[in-house]
């Protein structure tokens, strides 16, 4: 299914391809419970930007390795660059619009990140 999303604002747009009903993950780490982020990682072949490259900054921390996209205007992460996943992309599920009819969440223990974080990386593979 082509699900289409973006930011509060509107200035920031984009498409990715997922199953009907979306499989995701909740993720305790600071940044994500902070932000309520919901987590729908896909092979970087089934995103695609349609608009507002030029109001996206990055946020990184730690590592540096996780790009946290953001809008400028509005300050929504509608999707960034996981670390977990280089290859791939991670969704803010809550950022897709119309949301999904179903939506399967899982919980993910990101506060014990180097513990965890293989779980995820077969999430992104096509």
């Amino acid at each position: 299914m082509l699900y289409k999303g973006g930011c509060h604002c509107g200035l920031v747009k984009f498409e990715v391809e997922a199953d009907e009903v979306i499989e995701c993950q909740n993720c305790n780490c600071s940044i994500c419970s902070k932000s309520g982020y919901l987590h729908l990682i896909v092979a970087k072949s089934k995103f695609k930007l349609l608009q507002g490259e030029e109001s996206i900054s990055t946020y990184t921390f730690d590592t540096g390795e996780a790009k946290h996209k953001f809008c400028k205007v509005c300050g929504i992460k509608s999707f960034y660059i996981p670390r977990s996943n280089p290859d791939g992309y991670d969704i803010n599920v809550r950022c897709l619009d119309p949301q999904p009819k179903k939506v399967i969440i899982e919980e993910f223990d990101g506060r014990n990140w180097e513990q965890n974080a293989h779980k995820l990386a077969h999430l992104s593979k096509e």
